[in-house]
């Protein structure tokens, strides 16, 4: 498997720490900018690995991405690139499971169960439906829903004689009907707790920043317990904005309703208040949460990060999302992130994309103007 890239080596490490210079974003626009946030190019390389016996350089070259950024060991994609390769993974295997059980998921299915979960009245309606529906078109996995007041727990079971899955396949079933169900009742569903058969994987706080931060592997079941308080909320999505929806599903589940309790989500939204010139050091960082530096500082490295690699990641997120401005020049968005020199942005989007930024950006213009 190539996904071997650990978290706390994926950031781009040449940006100080408080550079200067340049207008800045402001807060309400380094919020809007950042929500969509990005994902590791560890489950880009899981995505592709499930196209056994495909080319998968066309499925690339349609996201925009360039090959060498498949190598480079800092680089992410955006929201829309990471949805761009499922989606064209799914195409080519005409299983929008991904190749993952024997029963292939065959394109359209999303949708279908999507049209079916629409007619529920409640969360809890919503989420039998869409657990029936899994049930019926995968043979290998499935889950089934036990309820308590304090916990919703959907428990996998799978097929006899049929090998543990990894943790991208239950990784995959969650973004499916978690990222359905959010959908459905307009919230992000808390996420309590996780557990796995399956063994640690690589990448693991990229799935505790999908899930939840109290997760655990090599356990004798695999489940995962969402806060109650959904069950009873109204399905308020339509037929209408569906259509809407399924244009971009599943693949911006994986950021949309990342968790966001986590001690790095919180230093995130810490900084996204404030323009990037002004951004703290560590020690201002945890006053502003209320915690010993020490404290942050320990959390924070058992999530696979660092207030470093939070704003270089952050820096990244930023920039990716304003190079989709066309009014905005190269040099601009340079200084908006934090930039004092052109030149050392250019240098680290190169290492973040393997892209040169103008070229990132005629890239993304280049589906945008084939779907007008």
């Amino acid at each position: 498997m190539p996904a071997t890239i650990k978290i706390d080596e994926r950031f781009c490490h040449n940006v100080s720490d408080n550079p200067t210079g340049g207008r800045s974003l402001q807060p309400e626009q380094t919020s809007k900018m950042s929500e969509k946030g990005t994902i590791a190019m560890s489950l880009v390389h899981e995505t592709l690995a499930r196209a056994h016996g495909f080319d998968v350089a066309p499925i690339v070259e349609a996201a925009g991405l360039a090959a060498s950024a498949l190598d480079a060991p800092h680089a992410r994609v955006s929201a829309a690139q990471y949805g761009a390769i499922w989606s064209g993974v799914a195409r080519a295997l005409d299983d929008e499971f991904l190749g993952q059980d024997s029963h292939a998921m065959k394109s359209g299915s999303f949708i279908a169960m999507t049209h079916a979960a629409l007619g529920a009245h409640t969360g809890r309606q919503a989420l039998q439906r869409a657990v029936h529906f899994m049930r019926l078109v995968l043979d290998d996995l499935a889950a089934e829903i036990d309820i308590d007041a304090m916990r919703v727990r959907i428990a996998f079971r799978q097929r006899a004689g049929t090998p543990v899955p990894a943790m991208f396949a239950y990784a995959t079933w969650f973004i499916l009907v978690y990222g359905l169900l959010c959908w459905l009742v307009g919230r992000r569903i808390p996420v309590i707790a996780a557990r796995f058969r399956c063994p640690a994987p690589p990448d693991t706080p990229e799935y505790q920043l999908m899930i939840c931060e109290d997760m655990s592997f090599d356990q004798p079941e695999s489940w995962f317990d969402l806060a109650p308080a959904f069950l009873d909320l109204p399905v308020i999505q339509t037929a209408a904005s569906a259509r809407a929806f399924l244009r971009n599903a599943p693949g911006n589940f994986v950021v949309k309703y990342r968790n966001p309790g986590s001690f790095a989500a919180r230093v995130r939204r810490a900084l996204r208040a404030l323009p990037a010139n002004a951004w703290p050091d560590a020690d201002a960082i945890a006053q502003r949460l209320n915690v010993a530096p020490a404290t942050l500082r320990r959390r924070l490295h058992q999530e696979g990060h660092s207030c470093q690699s939070i704003k270089d990641e952050l820096r990244r997120d930023l920039a990716l999302e304003a190079l989709l401005d066309p009014a905005r020049s190269v040099a601009d968005v340079a200084a908006a992130v934090g930039f004092a020199e052109p030149s050392a942005f250019h240098r680290a989007f190169r290492k973040w994309t393997g892209r040169r930024p103008a070229e990132y950006r005629r890239m993304r213009e280049r589906p945008a103007s084939k779907a007008r």
